[in-house]
């Protein structure tokens, strides 16, 4: 905190080889440059991977949302669709250092949390070869739709742990280093179908709608009928859970955190 003005910052500590920064301050100079509001980044040691930012508060959507009133919550949502549509728009061969595409073998790899770590180590499930088959078929069909997407900048967690509630340019987004060229249904699906929130069915066609009906006027490449943009956005966030589970259950047997598994059953 300032001893002069009161303002306060954050300092990064990242110490290498575990963790790298660069990639944090590649998107961030990319989102920045975009219009997109993320920590300022007041001073940089890359070589001791320590960064001092810009203080975005300490309320998240998700602790937001859990108190909101409906009115609130629609205002939240309101803010949020609007930065996305504004991310979306970034041309992310901007970037310094080049992003990496969300291919096939980057789902694939995501997809494979869920059998390995879920299914297998949590579940202790083993799979008979019927069960097995099924589940590819499955595996293939997500995949092949991702992929037939058109191709956006990704923050790849847009979710309401990652939004920031802010008196300007609301919200304030973290947690975006990992950021890729990816299919365009995928951070909608991070946003309405979070792995810690729930909303019910008719709530959500709605923020989708007003998120695709921005986007269209955007100038995004989003499809021209809603219900089959619906259906991928549908498709890309079972995907997503799918890796979650596996994220989930790995958290915990790996890294010894068991609390999220009280968010496996969403």
């Amino acid at each position: 905190r300032s001893a002069t003005t009161g303002a306060t910052a954050i300092v990064m500590d990242a110490p290498p080889p575990k963790e790298d920064v660069r990639p944090f301050l590649n998107v961030g100079r990319l989102l920045t440059a975009g219009g997109t509001n993320v920590p300022a980044v007041y001073a940089a040691d890359e070589a001791r991977g320590l960064l001092l930012l810009g203080d975005l508060g300490n309320t998240t959507y998700l602790r937001a949302l859990a108190d909101a009133t409906a009115g609130e919550r629609q205002h939240l949502f309101a803010d949020a669709i609007a930065a996305l549509v504004q991310l979306q728009q970034i041309d992310p061969a901007q970037a310094q250092t080049p992003l990496a595409r969300y291919d096939a073998t980057l789902l694939r790899r995501e997809i494979d949390l869920f059998p390995e770590w879920y299914l297998g180590r949590h579940c202790k499930i083993e799979l008979s070869v019927d069960e097995r088959n099924s589940l590819e078929r499955i595996y293939a069909t997500l995949i092949a739709s991702a992929l037939a997407q058109p191709t956006v900048l990704v923050h790849r967690d847009y979710m309401p742990r990652n939004l920031m509630v802010t008196t300007e340019r609301n919200p304030g987004v973290l947690d975006f280093q990992d950021a890729v060229v990816g299919p365009i249904s995928y951070d909608v699906a991070s946003l309405m179908r979070d792995a810690f929130l729930s909303w019910e069915e008719p709530q959500v066609i709605d923020w989708v709608a007003r998120y695709w009906d921005q986007a269209r006027k955007a100038g995004l490449p989003v499809r021209e009928d809603f219900s089959e943009f619906y259906r991928e956005f549908e498709w890309m966030g079972l995907q997503r859970h799918l890796k979650v589970l596996g994220i989930f259950a790995r958290i915990n047997y790996r890294d010894g955190k068991p609390h999220y598994l009280a968010d496996t059953p969403r």
